[in-house]
């Protein structure tokens, strides 16, 4: 995650212009970046944020 922005809603544009963009699941996302799908939910989490697989986006 030392490659991702470390304010969370930085963090947030970044992750779902991604998954919108580019990826078509958070585990792919993940496995690019190398970073855990856990760690990043964690983190999004804390921020009041969650992943949504049906819509492929953090809400």
């Amino acid at each position: 995650m030392d490659n991702l922005p470390k304010d969370p809603f930085m963090l947030l544009s970044y992750v779902n212009t991604q998954l919108r963009d580019v990826y078509p699941s958070l585990d792919d996302l993940c496995g690019s970046l190398g970073v855990e799908a856990t760690a990043l939910q964690e983190v999004l989490g804390g921020a009041g944020f969650e992943y949504n697989a049906e819509q492929n986006r953090f809400w």
